[in-house]
């Protein structure tokens, strides 16, 4: 009886244990399922990840949104643009709207006026504005405090504020309708938006430690030397975003060439407004001139569009590794 009462007592004992083992391994799995899904940290666990990759893909779809619409648009015929039941896929896809496109630019010439104008400002820029903002972050010299706040002053100024004065300078110097309205300020670091890339540059310079100035002076480098043989080298990530920057504003403008250039020289912001006129004869286009209303359809407007942003996408697609790198070491992003 004894033997039978002990043999129960120890199965009870050994049913208990496996009962709290379970439960021990249950409680884990739940910490293991629910660390999984919420993770020790807000953002460690699946539940964020996909909250944030949902997010992305909002934030992204609403920023690609008018370049899908656009290539939707270029491609579709006449009659996929009047039919509301096509949406973004052509039924047939149209190459005409390029070809129309690429005459109403004249893309070619519009191209080349585009890019010298983008091309020689920008690294006109990268130079004058690099040495503007080493002499404001290095160089000890009467006024600089003074400088750099007038140099704020004009970032601050609408340029549309001094649109006039300077259409009555250009005009006294003989500049209007030349690229030269564009090429001399840049020179001197007043170009399209000169005054951000200066101080961008300055933040950079005054963010390298003084010592290799120091030992340079030791060896006798002169302060131009001291420029162009040690920091300039170093800022190559300040000029690549400085130049990109640049590069990008100067092609999209319009404001500005709309005020000083004349029909000899046009960059493609213009020839855009003027492709209307340059199509008016295009029967492919002008299939509803008869009802009084624009001869342009929506197709060779969004193949020009695409026309004029494709090389700074392209551009950008090529250097996005060393532009990221820039911004995080000039500071941009603090």
């Amino acid at each position: 009886m004894k033997g039978d009462g002990l043999a129960a007592r120890a199965n009870e004992a050994i049913s208990r244990l496996k009962q709290d083992s379970g439960h021990v391994l249950g409680s884990r799995k739940a910490q293991q399922v629910r660390k999984m899904l919420v993770g020790q940290h807000v953002n460690d666990g699946w539940i964020a990840k996909i909250v944030i990759l949902l997010l992305l893909a909002v934030i992204g779809f609403l920023y690609l949104q008018p370049v899908f619409y656009m290539i939707s648009t270029m491609l579709k015929t006449v009659s996929d643009l009047i039919d509301p039941v096509v949406q973004w896929i052509p039924r047939t896809v149209n190459w005409q709207n390029l070809s129309d496109a690429w005459r109403g630019l004249r893309y070619p010439e519009a191209f080349a006026n585009t890019l010298t104008i983008a091309l020689v400002c920008s690294v006109a820029q990268v130079c004058s504005c690099a040495v503007t903002g080493y002499a404001l972050a290095r160089l000890k010299f009467p006024g600089r405090n003074l400088a750099f706040f007038l140099i704020i002053v004009t970032f601050l100024i609408p340029p549309q504020i001094t649109m006039i004065p300077l259409y009555a300078i250009y005009g006294k110097l003989g500049w209007l309708n030349t690229p030269l309205v564009f090429f001399i300020p840049a020179i001197f670091a007043q170009g399209l938006r000169g005054a951000l890339f200066i101080i961008i540059f300055r933040q950079f310079f005054l963010t390298q430690p003084k010592a290799l100035e120091e030992a340079a002076k030791i060896d006798g480098a002169s302060s131009f030397r001291l420029f162009f043989r040690i920091m300039l080298p170093l800022a190559r990530s300040a000029c690549l975003v400085v130049f990109l920057f640049s590069f990008i504003w100067y092609w999209n403008m319009y404001y500005e060439p709309s005020m000083f250039l004349g029909k000899d020289f046009l960059p493609l912001s213009l020839r855009l407004n003027l492709m209307q006129e340059e199509l008016m004869g295009n029967t492919a286009i002008n299939f509803n001139a008869g009802f009084g209303k624009d001869p342009i359809s929506e197709g060779p407007k969004m193949a020009a569009a695409f026309l004029i942003i494709m090389p700074p996408l392209i551009v950008y697609m090529i250097t996005q590794r060393w532009f990221t790198e820039g911004i995080e070491r000039t500071g941009l992003v603090e």
